[in-house]
């Protein structure tokens, strides 16, 4: 199991049955799907944060038609160069919601360790429930229970976080990847919302304390003919409260649409 360390005094675990206990004695049980929620109370900044029911639904029903497969395959490919010359790294999936990306990269370097770790509870009991074979983990991105150095490889698909706890947890010229989204990124949807679409940025500036070491832009097009892909589409993204009624029904009274898939994936090493 991924050595996950206590959230309130940073200590390792020992298990005990199905519970996590520390060295001071805080407890931790591991849920029946399998994953560990290390979100303390006070660190929470809602019941429940992170994605609701709805948005995580509507986004496992859109990735379950592949849309998003050329992405999470040209990630695992980019993270398969960079580790060629490790033999078990550790990697961590930053923000990993119900873990889509986090299994195809597994998939294609089942040689190294993947984690996942995402503040939505509802996203990591699905993540847990589905991929048996990989350590999900209820946390924040801005405190995670990890030791510090102890990664080879972040992977950070759309995910906040801030650099201190980046540097902290990556080792020495080790790798992060990001993705964001690249200027044509769903392009078809926005031009619907406003009068006036501003494209996202080109390219992002190195995180504080690493280097950009490459970039790719990933573009493909999505032939859509079903309403329902669509409106799953519309539904995981922040787009869901920018359509009006009437907006979205001129929308899906089309027959077809072609929406641009647009990514920015960067590469950073720590310096």
């Amino acid at each position: 199991m991924t050595p996950f360390i206590c959230p309130l005094c940073q200590a390792s675990f020992n298990q005990i049955n199905n519970t996590q206990v520390c060295e001071n004695n805080h407890h931790f049980d591991i849920a029946k799907e399998g994953y560990l929620n290390l979100l303390p109370v006070q660190s929470k900044s809602s019941k429940n944060p992170g994605d609701n029911q709805e948005m995580m639904a509507a986004r496992r029903a859109f990735l379950n038609t592949s849309g998003y497969l050329p992405l999470a395959e040209k990630v695992a490919q980019i993270s398969k160069q960079y580790l060629a010359d490790t033999e078990q790294a550790q990697i961590l999936d930053l923000g990993c919601g119900e873990g889509y990306y986090t299994d195809i990269i597994n998939q294609q370097l089942p040689q190294h360790h993947i984690c996942g770790i995402d503040i939505s509870k509802v996203a990591i009991r699905y993540a847990a429930k589905r991929y048996k074979k990989i350590d999900f983990c209820v946390a924040s991105a801005y405190q995670v229970p990890l030791n510090a150095q102890s990664i080879n490889l972040m992977i950070r698909i759309y995910a906040p976080s801030k650099a201190e706890e980046l540097l902290r947890l990556i080792k020495q010229s080790c790798y992060l990847i990001t993705v964001t989204p690249a200027p044509r990124h769903l392009f078809q949807l926005r031009e619907c919302i406003y009068d006036q679409v501003n494209n996202h940025a080109q390219e992002n500036e190195a995180v504080e304390g690493f280097s950009k070491v490459e970039q790719v832009n990933l573009s493909y097009e999505l032939d859509i003919d079903s309403p329902q892909q669509l409106k799953d589409l519309i539904n995981m993204t922040p787009f869901a409260w920018k359509f009006t009624p009437e907006k979205l029904a001129k929308l899906l009274s089309q027959p077809h649409w072609k929406i641009e898939c647009d990514f920015n994936i960067e590469v950073f090493q720590k310096n």
